[in-house]
Order: structure tokens, then C-alpha cells, then sequence
């Protein structure tokens, strides 16, 4: 049947389901369906990576490479000291070679994906590194393809475990 006419200043009625709001339901729906630790993993203040525990010093980077205990986990070569000392010191270099991967755009793709992963996971250091010890680790990543963020992040957390097994 005909639809009334529309009379001046008045508005044609928003439809209540359109295809948009079921779309907003279901992502609602899927986020809700979630386990209550995917939503609460860990406190936030743990999921940071500040300066202080990023490797800068040259020298203390020469000595990781020199004196340092190494290991592979597909697609990072690591390497780590650990050493006793007065106060609690993480300290995390992350390298990604030109010589594997010439665009610079793709190198800081895989190093961002390597911090996250590390950032996500460091509860495993930090609950492993006991009062009085200091660690320094070096993440290389050795492969000329460029690895999905699960891969990367499934190979952090079983270096973690490793370096944490070995201090």
C-alpha cells in the first residue's frame, strides 16, 4: 500500500534495524563472549617499555655480544648476560638487520611487532629475575620474511621462558 506523504518539517523514521546496528550487535556479542582473562591479563602497569629498559650503552651492548649466552627461536637469534649486582636491571635491545630486510618501513614493522610481543610478555623476566640480579638481552631477528605478529609473539614468550630458565 502507498506510504502517507511527507508533511513539511517532519523526518522520515531512522529504520531499527538497519544493516549497521546488527553489525554493532555483533561485534558487541563476540567482545562479551570472551573469557574474563582474555579481558584482564595482567595489571596495566606492567604492559609499559620504558627508556630505562631498553639497551642503549654501547659498552654494555659489545660485552652482551661478546661474553653473552646465545640461542635461536624461529625467527630471533637471542642473546642474554645475566649477573649479579646491587638493583634489579632489565635492559632489552631490539635489532633487526638491513642486510635482511633493505626497506626501512618493513625493519621498523618487525621491530615494533617484536617490542609488543616483549612488552605483552615481560611478566615472565620480571617474575624469574630475582632482587640483586641484572639481565641483559639482545632479540635479532634472522629471517628474511616477514613473520605474522601470532609468530612473533608465540617465539618472544618461549625465549622469555628460556632466558628466564637460564638466569
Amino acid at each position: 500500500h502507498p506510504r502517507p506523504a511527507k508533511q513539511a518539517g517532519q523526518e522520515e523514521p531512522h529504520a531499527p534495524h538497519s544493516d549497521h546496528d546488527k553489525e554493532t550487535i555483533t561485534i558487541r556479542l563476540r567482545l562479551s563472549a570472551q573469557p574474563a582473562s582474555y579481558r584482564t591479563r595482567r595489571p596495566m602497569t606492567d604492559f609499559t617499555l620504558p627508556r630505562n629498559e631498553r639497551l642503549r650503552s654501547l659498552s654494555a651492548v659489545r660485552r652482551l655480544f661478546a661474553e653473552g649466552r646465545s640461542g635461536f627461536v624461529y625467527p630471533f637469534r637471542y642473546v642474554f648476560i645475566s649477573e649479579p649486582c646491587q638493583t634489579e636491571d632489565v635492559g632489552v635491545l631490539f635489532s633487526v638487520p638491513k642486510r635482511m630486510h633493505k626497506r626501512a618501513v618493513r625493519r621498523n614493522l618487525l621491530r615494533r611487532r617484536a617490542k609488543e610481543a616483549y612488552r605483552l610478555n615481560k611478566y615472565i623476566l620480571h617474575a624469574a629475575c630475582s632482587e640483586g640480579r641484572t639481565l641483559h638481552l639482545a632479540l635479532v631477528y634472522s629471517s628474511k620474511d616477514i613473520a605474522a605478529y601470532k609468530t612473533v609473539d608465540h617465539a618472544i614468550g618461549k625465549i622469555l621462558q628460556e632466558v628466564a630458565a637460564g638466569m
